[in-house]
């Protein structure tokens, strides 16, 4: 396994684990109705979101692997990366992102995507990258279909997508 990365770099994005002074953005964003009009959960309580920023920050020690901050100029937009999931016993990295409403539609969340599954696929090369989505979350879907991924059966109420093939689709 390759040794886990302090921050990854896009064209326009900066990559960077999770600290937990990201508190306040984590609140913002995950606490936003609109960014979880999707979320089967609803709308995470405070906290609720401070125990998944805390969980976040256990996957990097734990896994040598989890979400990033998503930095646009210094401001964080979003978070999303990989962490390990057991899909009904096989273990897997799930790709999650979510972004403020106001950065939606400029290609943002694949562009970070890419960035993450090209460093899985060198540091753990052994776990197939999964995306779970909501069935009714067509942004989220076609995000999937971009990175190549096609879905393939369910988990409970969500579509589960996998590569096609190694090919990111750029």
């Amino acid at each position: 396994m390759t040794a886990p990365p302090d921050e990854l770099h896009t064209e326009r994005l900066r990559l960077r684990r999770v600290v937990p002074g990201d508190l306040a953005s984590a609140l913002a964003i995950m606490g936003d109705p609109e960014t979880n009009r999707h979320n089967a959960d609803g709308t995470p309580s405070p906290e609720r979101t401070a125990e998944n920023l805390a969980a976040w920050l256990r996957h990097w020690v734990e896994d040598g692997i989890g979400y990033w901050a998503v930095e646009l100029a210094g401001e964080v937009i979003g978070f999303g990366g990989l962490r390990t999931h057991d899909l009904d016993g096989e273990r897997t990295l799930n790709l999650f992102y979510r972004f403020t409403p106001a950065h939606w539609g400029r290609g943002y969340a694949p562009e970070m995507a890419r960035t993450a599954l090209e460093w899985a696929d060198r540091a753990r090369p052994d776990l197939p990258v999964v995306i779970l989505t909501d069935p009714d979350n067509t942004p989220s879907q076609r995000v999937a279909e971009k990175l190549g991924f096609v879905r393939t059966t369910n988990q409970g109420n969500l579509h589960v997508h996998r590569r096609q093939d190694s090919t990111i689709v750029t």
